[in-house]
């Protein structure tokens, strides 16, 4: 069965078959790969076009530059997409730059990490947390 993955680049929607996920798939536009390991900054318009229109979960830490646990957080988030990818998204959001997003979902503290399937959020942690610790937390929510 083909998945929708949005390539984290030109944020263009790519049929993927689901067996060919773990094969590092390129992406049928711009051909740079899907997956790369790190997160995804996302505006909010690039935000909703992954959320809504990938099959894979969205995994998003809601950040602001100026907030220090945001920033010790930010080395363990890129490490947990190395292990979570391709099996989740992992994405980023500047809420000094994107406001009108952080508001919509109602982020009150940062970090804050939001899980999304299928456009809707399905579980929050809000505290920074290590690499192992959001590992854990992304599978056992998505099982």
């Amino acid at each position: 069965m083909p998945l929708h993955i949005v390539c984290p680049h030109c944020h263009a929607t790519n049929r993927v078959p689901s067996e060919r996920l773990c094969e590092s798939p390129d992406c049928g536009r711009c051909h740079r790969p899907l997956f790369a390991g790190r997160p995804v900054a996302l505006t909010a318009a690039e935000f909703d076009r992954h959320a809504g229109n990938s099959n894979i979960p969205l995994l998003v830490d809601f950040w602001a530059p100026w907030c220090g646990p945001c920033r010790m957080m930010a080395p363990a988030f890129e490490q947990a997409a190395g292990q979570l990818e391709p099996h989740f998204r992992l994405a980023k959001v500047n809420t000094e730059d994107e406001p009108h997003l952080a508001a919509r979902y109602a982020i009150r503290s940062i970090p804050t990490l939001a899980l999304f399937t299928g456009g809707k959020e399905i579980a929050r942690q809000a505290g920074a947390m290590g690499a192992a610790d959001i590992v854990r937390w992304a599978r056992s929510v998505v099982r």
